[in-house]
């Protein structure tokens, strides 16, 4: 990092902070306020670009877009010696790709295995077709177009396929989601820039690149994804469908040499020696098989928790003011509470804006759910999961699988709760601890929707449920005790009809894949665990950035030699 910004420092350009323009601005009046900014003239302005755009409501009387820009003038260096307020110098980052030594290497080097077509797997095998290393991409799902059909079929009522649904297929479970792109990770080398830069390459909007929360949307993702599967194999690699990894062989000193695929029915084996296990948190027969097989596989802490679902509008008046809501996108908001009697935290995740609630199931007489909204977040509903963390006192024991047990049972009792429909409870009932007392909630029902402005809005069906069979007694306590205090907050959100919905349970992997400095899976050379399911991310974000980080040593150890950061 330290030589690229040596290599950059004869070359900057100003950036500007800290820029308020009305909600309805124009770039006319950006370009206005950088001038005014900068004490220049029109004709000293050569360009200028967004790097960040965020809302500031703290004032509900003056609510703003607030923008930062860098920009180019004439004598940059002038206009520092100004000593300007919100005014800095500033020098670019972007991510250097590493580029293998040469085609010779590239020829010997057997084809790399990526598992799992997720946003881990998908950004690796991107980055290694660009390098020339032509992947084989294994998905246990099917292609977009296929998966998106047979999820619409499923919510209408249809079977459930456990391999092709909401977890499993192109694109991995992000493809029905926000498509939220936010991230806490820190990137000092430009790998989210290069993310976000493969995004939009292929579909995503160019807002991404600078706003404070940027997000796609499912039916841009859907697009993306198939334009990235199209670029790997236009580069030479493989996207290989209803492929399961079933097995892995490995030489006696733990390198990896095959692995073993199961697709239609049949078992073939393709040697390698780059497995990436880019499986998803919900591929819990493959984490089963790499135990069997002596990985070291740990717990690690997890969260589950509701849905739960207000209006839209009723979240916006609350976040931006009434003078302004209609002005700005769809308002979300991020909630924490501690419960210091419980010794618990409570918290917002995954906030839908303008969104539904959707059946996320993939295994037979398990229900889970989770958020998911178009680009244009034009639903009236808007949703996010309410989460307890997970601990000792709530599992069986301290072995590797334990939470993924605890999830498969809340999973069950919720979907036995409504025979397979999504478990629907108003926030009424759920404070009375479960006694139903006739609050007017009846499926689809006229009596419903006298008077209620806060229908399910759901993907696949729902019945009314209580929550309190669902979740254990302690984790229905705290976020009781969290309602009121997000309440005076989010002006409506313990309303009485405010919906809550079960069970959101995948919330992370409950299980990490042990892996050593190199990446390596801990004793296992050429395994590289990757990912949200291998337990080293948490978002699509995240994901991405770890897949490429897991491309960079793979080019470090096999290709190159020299460590690149």
């Amino acid at each position: 990092v330290g030589k690229l910004f040596d290599q950059q420092r004869d070359y900057f350009m100003l950036r500007v902070d800290s820029l308020k323009l009305d909600p309805r601005y124009d770039d006319n009046d950006l370009k206005a306020a950088i001038l005014k900014r900068l004490k220049i003239g029109d004709g000293s302005l050569l360009s200028y670009r967004i790097i960040r755009k965020s809302i500031d409501a703290r004032d509900k009387t003056a609510v703003c877009y607030v923008l930062s820009v860098t920009v180019s003038v004439k004598n940059e260096s002038s206009i520092l010696h100004k000593r300007i307020k919100n005014v800095s110098a500033y020098y670019p980052v972007t991510y250097t790709d590493p580029k293998p030594a040469g085609n010779d290497i590239i020829k010997s080097f057997k084809q790399p295995v990526i598992v799992g077509f997720g946003p881990a797997g998908m950004t690796c095998a991107y980055m290694l077709a660009k390098a020339g290393m032509k992947p084989i991409v294994l998905e246990r799902g099917l292609d977009v177009d296929s998966r998106t059909k047979m999820v619409k079929a499923f919510w209408e009522g249809g079977q459930l396929d456990i391999n092709t649904n909401v977890q499993f297929g192109e694109g991995g479970a992000g493809t029905f989601s926000d498509g939220k792109l936010s991230t806490m990770i820190h990137d000092r080398v430009g790998r989210i820039g290069e993310f976000f830069r493969i995004l939009v390459e292929n579909g995503a909007d160019e807002s991404i690149l600078y706003n404070a929360k940027p997000h796609v949307g499912t039916d841009r993702l859907s697009i993306i994804v198939k334009n990235i599967r199209k670029k790997i194999i236009s580069l030479g690699g493989e996207v290989r469908f209803g492929s399961t990894l079933r097995d892995i062989i490995t030489d006696e000193d733990h390198r990896i040499k095959e692995a073993v695929v199961e697709c239609g029915g049949r078992t073939y084996t393709i040697p390698t020696g780059v497995l990436v296990l880019s499986i998803g948190h919900s591929a819990r027969d493959t984490f089963e098989m790499l135990k069997e097989k002596g990985l070291r596989l740990e717990p690690k802490p997890f969260a589950v928790g509701v849905r739960v679902q207000h209006s839209q509008e009723m979240i916006s008046i609350s976040q931006y003011g009434k003078d302004f809501y209609k002005k700005l996108p769809p308002a979300d908001y991020k909630l924490t509470y501690n419960s210091e009697r419980l010794k618990r935290s409570v918290y917002s995740f995954c906030m839908c804006p303008g969104g539904y609630v959707v059946n996320s199931s993939s295994e037979e007489g398990r229900l889970v759910i989770n958020g998911m909204s178009y680009s244009d977040r034009g639903e009236r509903t808007a949703n996010s999961a309410i989460v307890v963390n997970v601990d000792r006192r709530d599992l069986d024991d301290d072995s590797w699988n334990a939470g993924i047990r605890f999830q498969q049972r809340l999973e069950e009792l919720a979907f036995k709760e409504c025979s397979g429909k999504i478990p629907v409870q108003t926030y009424a009932d759920f404070s009375r601890k479960g006694a139903f007392a006739g609050s007017g909630l009846h499926v689809n029902g006229p009596e419903f929707n006298e008077g209620r402005h806060n229908l399910p809005n759901t993907k696949g069906f729902w019945d009314y449920g209580d929550i309190h069979h669902i979740l254990p007694g302690q984790l229905c306590e705290a976020i009781s005790e969290a309602f009121p205090d997000f309440g005076s907050r989010i002006d409506g959100f313990d309303l009485p009809d405010t919906l809550l919905m079960g069970v959101e349970s995948r919330t992370s992997s409950p299980v990490r894949i042990v892996r050593n400095d190199d990446l390596y899976a801990e004793g296992f050379e050429g395994i590289y665990p990757c990912g949200e399911g291998a337990g080293y991310a948490g978002g699509i974000t995240s994901a991405a950035v770890d897949g490429i980080r897991v491309y960079e040593k793979i080019f470090e150890k096999h290709l190159s030699g020299v460590s690149i950061y």
